[in-house]
């Protein structure tokens, strides 16, 4: 578990050092996965924006899905 005084220590943090232990944090996290990242290199990450075609594929499957009404 956490220490208290960790937590209360990055609270006080400036924006940028807070930046710098998050970047600390992936990168250990990264390690521990076997996932080596390299300083300088930008990695690309997957948004839902503008995927147009991603949403029309998921809104034919919603409708796919629709109970149909039946009789009784």
């Amino acid at each position: 578990m956490i220490a208290t005084t960790i937590l209360t220590e990055l609270q006080q943090l400036d924006r940028s050092d807070k930046l710098r232990v998050m970047q600390f944090l992936v990168a250990e996290l990264a390690k521990d996965e076997g996932i080596v990242l390299k300083a300088g290199i930008e990695y690309s990450v997957w948004s839902p924006f503008n995927a147009f075609e991603a949403a029309h594929t998921l809104t034919e499957l919603l409708q796919s899905d629709q109970p149909t009404k039946t009789d009784g």
